[in-house]
């Protein structure tokens, strides 16, 4: 009879030690695992987030990208406030802005107009010396010879920038008219804000 007890008592003593070892075990294993965090506040979560993260337009980044389906381009020069030089694959080429009109401040046959140097510059602020994204609309050229496009640095596109800016005004000439409402838009915006300053409009 006591045979019996201490053998029932030893096969307990044994369950227990063995249940405890595994309890063991698998809270040494989960230790060694460490915790898996998928929450957006963890350090993993911000470290993916800064790695992944753009500037707002306007605002130039260490690195400069030009998005897809734009052509690459770097701006050499500013002629004024709508016309600039780019090197494309070691060529240099004169480029006119799409939709848009600045003051004349070169052309010897007219007067400087009215905030003509002071579009130049602003133009000179956003693009010079800048790798930039062209897009074409339908035609190729001017009859001068110049690139028709469309200029982006980053996310923003200058032609608009300047117009929405008050140095320039919509000037669509068809058939390159894929932004001609954006343009007549940001004009009338451009018009009416109680802070427009800008000769160049208040004359049209």
């Amino acid at each position: 009879m006591l045979r019996n007890h201490v053998g029932r008592a030893s096969t307990g003593s044994l369950r227990c030690g063995l249940v405890l070892l595994t309890v063991v075990t698998l809270v040494a294993v989960a230790c060694a695992e460490g915790p898996t965090v998928t929450g957006s506040g963890s350090s993993i979560a911000g470290t993916q987030t800064e790695a992944t993260w753009t500037p707002p337009p306007g605002i130039p980044s260490a690195t400069p990208y030009v998005r897809l389906g734009l052509q690459p381009a770097k701006v050499t020069r500013v002629v004024d406030g709508d016309t600039i030089h780019v090197e494309i694959g070691d060529k240099d080429y004169r480029l006119r802005y799409i939709g848009m009109d600045t003051p004349e401040t070169v052309d010897p046959r007219r007067p400087v107009g009215c905030l003509g140097k002071e579009a130049s510059e602003r133009n000179r602020q956003l693009v010079e010396g800048r790798i930039v994204g062209l897009e074409k609309d339908i035609s190729e050229t001017d009859s001068f010879g110049r690139l028709l496009r469309y200029v982006w640095v980053e996310d923003r596109m200058i032609n608009a920038a300047l117009v929405e800016e008050g140095y320039a005004l919509a000037s669509t000439y068809p058939p390159d008219v894929r932004y001609a409402g954006l343009f007549a838009s940001l004009q009338a915006q451009a018009r009416s804000a109680l802070t427009w300053p800008f000769c160049s409009l208040r004359t049209r």
